[in-house]
């Protein structure tokens, strides 16, 4: 029986298990007096993401920064470790000239209401190629579906997967190119044949807990998506209530004409709302009804908040 921890400290790496609002964080130990680290969580959290990181480099200086994807709560705390630190930023390579010129990326974060603080990369992270992060070089491949610029990154000796929001251990993430007219079920399929084909020893995802029944995760991973492109109208309510859910974990507490305020010109929850089928006051309605339903959120008097 092998140990995730033994193959992590062979490999020279820490990870940082952190929430649905912050994506986890892998710290990297370069050397004795320098690291790396992949993703940085929500703008929320980025002093505490600060904080975390700095206790895990044990000294070292922040050299690196790789995002797999450019969602806000992967990328949130890029600007204020870049500021502390100095550190290079490496961005998928899809994702890169969007991020050079802000205002397409900062639309993409307004159009489901989401916040995050403008960085500059530094240099491009291709797929097809290998970066050494560590002790170990990682393969760097590409992993459209969640997000079409997205990548995951696989260190085939010891062959653990960062496989961010392509695959969980109950799922993936939203896969947000069917919300916006585009592919993304038939993207999300590949990706889940391409990791079987890696045959990982043990998965760090983008959220939750470190897994190595890689398996049985690909297997409700596909259950899963076969039942999302049966009905594509489920897909687009359960995106919704995971998106306000995402939107209450940052605000904890708000009314209900508040949260439609900051929702009303959000262009993709537009978008989810139509795909719905029900008008968009209607649809965070329902939304915010079933997260009551689920235990998610109360609602006392006139205000809603984290349960």
């Amino acid at each position: 029986m092998f140990s995730p921890k033994t193959l992590f400290e062979h490999a020279h790496l820490r990870v940082i298990e952190r929430n649905w609002l912050s994506a986890n964080q892998i710290v990297f130990y370069d050397s004795d007096h320098e690291g790396s680290v992949v993703d940085t969580g929500y703008i929320k959290h980025q002093e505490m993401t600060l904080a975390l990181i700095r206790e895990a480099l044990g000294g070292r200086h922040l050299t690196r920064i790789l995002n797999t994807h450019l969602h806000a709560d992967h990328c949130g705390g890029n600007a204020l470790l870049i500021k502390t630190y100095g550190a290079d930023l490496l961005l998928p390579s899809a994702s890169f000239e969007a991020a050079k010129q802000w205002i397409p990326l900062a639309a993409d974060f307004a159009s489901v209401a989401q916040r995050c603080e403008r960085f500059t990369p530094t240099a491009a992270l291709q797929p097809g190629f290998s970066i050494s992060l560590g002790t170990r070089r990682w393969e760097i491949h590409a992993a459209p579906g969640h997000d079409p610029s997205s990548i995951i990154l696989f260190e085939p000796v010891e062959k653990i997967l960062i496989s961010a929001d392509a695959l969980w251990e109950n799922g993936f993430g939203i896969i947000f190119p069917e919300l916006d007219g585009q592919s993304g079920f038939s993207e999300q399929q590949a990706i889940l044949d391409l990791i079987e084909q890696l045959t990982p020893r043990v998965v760090i995802p983008g959220h939750g807990k470190i897994f190595t029944d890689v398996e049985a995760a690909i297997g409700r991973a596909r259950t899963r998506l076969a039942a999302l492109r049966t009905e594509p109208i489920k897909h687009a309510r359960h995106s919704l209530k995971a998106l306000i859910q995402f939107l209450m974990l940052e605000l904890e507490s708000t009314t209900r004409d508040a949260l439609a305020l900051r929702l009303h010109d959000a262009k993709l929850i537009g978008n989810i709302c139509a795909l719905s089928q029900m008008p968009q006051s209607q649809a965070i309605d329902w939304a915010i009804d079933s997260l009551i339903a689920g235990g998610h959120l109360t609602e006392i008097d006139d205000r809603i908040m984290l349960t």
